[in-house]
């Protein structure tokens, strides 16, 4: 006995990660430095599936991306390096010189990158107003926190940050500083 179906047999459909949630502004001939370049809004605090989506956007818009770096306040876990379209990208953190809200990328053709991190757990109202903000905001002097901090958004002292502060080794971040 046989059967006859009239369905399609399936196929195999690759897997397509989700774009990342980017805001930039648009590049200016302007000679001042802004600092916020745009602001991104990422689905998590995972880093190791977080950057390559993110690197994977920025790279045909402003050159390669070679180095990342983060504040690790608010990041569980930095992966040393990860892997966007065929190429090693080296990530490193570092907490007083850079912004717990910003993002650092740099690129050999472009310079340099500095977006807002939204965190993952803010409603979609707040992030949207925070994207406009860093994106076409005309204050040039606007920091990442400074945004967060007006838009009522920015994560509270707690617990979490205290583990993060007791577990960062300043030994270790000067190595990662001079790998960066």
């Amino acid at each position: 006995m046989s059967a006859t179906t009239d369905h399609p047999a399936p196929r195999a459909v690759p897997f397509r990660a989700p774009t990342a949630r980017l805001a930039l502004k648009l590049v200016t001939a302007s000679p001042e430095r802004a600092e916020l370049d745009g602001a991104w809004w990422p689905r998590s605090r995972d880093l190791i599936h977080e950057l390559p989506t993110l690197a994977d956007v920025l790279d045909p818009l402003g050159g390669r991306i070679t180095r990342i770096a983060v504040n690790p306040r608010y990041w569980p876990v930095i992966p040393p390096r990860i892997y966007v379209n065929g190429h090693t990208v080296k990530v490193g953190w570092f907490t007083s010189e850079l912004d717990p809200h910003k993002i650092l990328l740099l690129s050999g053709t472009s310079g340099r990158w500095d977006l807002l991190v939204i965190p993952p757990e803010t409603a979609a109202p707040s992030a949207a107003r925070l994207m406009a903000a860093a994106s076409v905001g005309t204050d040039q002097r606007s920091t990442a926190t400074a945004l967060m901090t007006a838009e009522g958004t920015g994560p509270t002292p707690s617990s979490y940050d205290a583990d993060i502060d007791a577990d960062i080794d300043t030994a270790q971040a000067g190595r990662l500083a001079a790998e960066m």
